[in-house]
This record gives structure tokens, C-alpha cells and sequence, in this order.
């Protein structure tokens, strides 16, 4: 990571855009103020900010903003993705769950009313909220892709998201746990696909056809996949709900884990990681309770950084080369 790369966070009270210098980060200026931010992404100067009420879009690195939300009947979006070989081509996951797809790179946007209807029939639910359900994560390798269902399982797309179906969700061995909170494929395969959810650590080698519980043991949310080693994973853990939080990796992929704490005191009574994200070399760790995290993935060894950032929800790096 250079010092002219700037990290975006989405926050409960608006975007936090950070640069990066001598002195570590700090916050160079703040965007969409009183807006419940809960997922950003970006592509060159593009910047898609999903909130509680809709979708802004900014096309100058956050200089200016506007609403994208005509075509949207849903608007409390809960994570925003880009295909990672097509920047025009977008996804939207919502609660309650439901899929938008953009082939315009967040200009405009188009319900996927297959994932409406599983919502409907099925009776999605979610534990905390009164709505049916939420589309938290999004993985992509090629034409396949997959979604995140909380709580009703797992969607797979073939087609680039045009469609989607949705793959057995019950808590049998062979197949994922309904809860399921992010999604990661590898880049070396698109079968092999990795799930963390409310009943374990799932991975799957045949496309999600079948899943292998690799801890069943675990409550979590967040999990790292090494591009170029298949086999080593980094997982946020916990017993429960934000309880008893911890950082493990596994190098055999999931046979054994290890706990990775240099530079924290664990495990956290009350939290838990929510999110990884890798922005160059470097590993982000957002936790449940808002604070942000960063290790070099040469050596693991953690930080918390910008503390006077709270409430943050996600991250993105901003590479205005691209």
C-alpha cells in the first residue's frame, strides 16, 4: 500500500474518506452527513454508497453525490458488490432480502424478482427485525456468483446475476446452515466457495452442491480468504451473538485452527469481527462494535486505527489509478 491510497468507511453518521501518510491515517473530510451508511465500494473515482435509504452514487472520488434510487422499491440496502472483472456490472442486497442488479455501474438498477419470490414463499425472517430477511454478501468468480441469505440460505447465479436459485439451506451436514451471514469464492476455482454462518464454518468444493461444517462449534460473520494459498483462511469467531469474539486461521483448510491475537486481548466479551477486507497488503477487521482493526498480512500482528471514526460498518479502499 502506497501513501496515496485512501480508505473509504461507511458509518453509522455518514463516509469517512482517510488518507494514508507518515503518521498512519486520519480522516481527510467527511461525506453524506446524517446518512446511516452501511456498505461503500469503488472503482477508479466511482463510489457507491448503500444507506438505510437508498443508493448514492459519486463519479469524482466523492466531490459530489447524487441519489440512484428511482429504480429501487426496496432502499435499506445492506451491501453493495462490483463483479471483480466488470466494474459496470453492480449488485445490491437488501432487507428485506431481494437482489438489484446495475449494468451501468450504479446509474440504474433492476430487481431480480426470482429472489422476491423465494423471500415470500419460503418466509424469510430475520431474529432482530420485523422485516423478511437481508441480502448481506456477494461472491463472484466469472459468470458464477453467490449471495448471502440471512436467515434462508444461499443463492448461486450461473449467468453473470441474471438469475438466481436457491441452494438447500437446513442444518443436514451436506448442507449450509440457513443463517448465513457472507459469502467468499476463491479465485482459483468457482467451485470452491466458503460460508460463515450462525451454525459454523462451511466450505464447499463441488460449487455448493454439498458443504463440509469445518466449525461447527463457532458462531460467525467474517472470514478471509488467502487469493493465492486455498488452503488458509482467516475466521472471526464466537460462542454466540457478540459473544466471546475471537480472530483463528487454519492453513489445512479448516481441519485445525489457530487463534491469532498479537496486538489484541481476547477474547472480547461483547464482540466480534463483522467484516474482513483486504485493500493491498494489508488486512481491515471491522467489529460488531464499530471499531476498525489493520495488520499487515505479511505478519499478522493487529492494531486498532482511527478511533475517533465510530460506528463503522465497512470498508473500501480508494485507488484513483484504476
Amino acid at each position: 500500500m502506497n501513501n496515496q491510497d485512501q480508505l473509504l468507511l461507511a458509518t453509522t453518521h455518514g463516509l469517512a474518506i482517510c488518507k494514508h501518510g507518515s503518521d498512519g491515517w486520519r480522516v481527510s473530510r467527511r461525506e453524506l452527513p446524517g446518512s446511516f451508511v452501511t456498505s461503500v465500494i469503488s472503482w477508479g473515482k466511482v463510489i457507491l454508497a448503500a444507506t438505510k435509504d437508498g443508493i448514492f452514487r459519486s463519479g469524482d472520488a466523492g466531490d459530489s453525490w447524487k441519489a440512484v434510487n428511482n429504480d429501487l422499491s426496496i432502499r435499506y440496502i445492506r451491501w453493495l458488490a462490483f463483479h471483480p472483472d466488470i466494474p459496470e456490472l453492480v449488485f445490491a442486497g437488501c432487507e428485506p432480502a431481494g437482489i438489484y442488479l446495475s449494468r451501468d455501474g450504479g446509474l440504474s438498477w433492476q430487481a431480480r424478482s426470482e429472489v422476491n419470490e423465494y423471500r415470500e414463499r419460503l418466509d424469510w425472517f430475520l431474529p432482530y427485525s420485523p422485516k423478511a430477511g437481508c441480502v448481506r454478501g456477494f461472491a463472484f468468480n466469472e459468470a458464477r456468483g453467490f449471495a448471502a441469505v440471512e436467515v434462508g440460505g444461499a443463492l448461486i447465479s450461473d449467468d453473470f446475476g441474471e438469475t438466481w436459485t436457491l441452494l438447500a439451506g437446513d442444518q443436514a451436514s451436506r448442507n449450509v446452515h440457513p443463517d448465513v451471514h457472507s459469502i467468499a469464492i476463491h479465485p482459483t476455482s468457482e467451485d470452491l466457495v466458503a460460508a460463515p454462518t450462525g451454525g459454523g464454518f462451511y466450505l464447499s468444493r463441488d460449487g455448493g452442491r454439498t458443504w463440509v461444517n469445518h466449525y461447527p462449534d463457532c458462531y460467525c460473520r467474517a472470514v478471509w480468504w488467502n487469493p493465492s494459498d486455498p488452503g488458509h483462511l482467516i475466521l472471526g469467531t464466537a460462542d454466540w451473538v457478540d459473544r466471546d469474539g475471537s480472530i483463528e486461521e487454519t492453513r489445512d483448510s479448516g481441519l485445525t485452527w489457530s487463534e491469532i491475537s498479537t496486538g489484541l486481548n481476547l477474547p472480547w466479551r461483547h464482540h466480534m469481527v463483522e467484516r474482513f477486507t483486504q485493500v493491498g497488503d494489508q488486512l481491515f477487521a471491522v467489529l460488531s462494535n464499530g471499531e476498525l482493526l489493520v495488520t499487515s498480512l505479511e505478519s499478522i500482528v493487529w492494531q486498532r486505527i482511527l478511533p475517533e471514526v465510530m460506528a463503522v460498518h465497512a470498508v473500501a479502499g480508494l485507488d484513483l489509478t484504476r
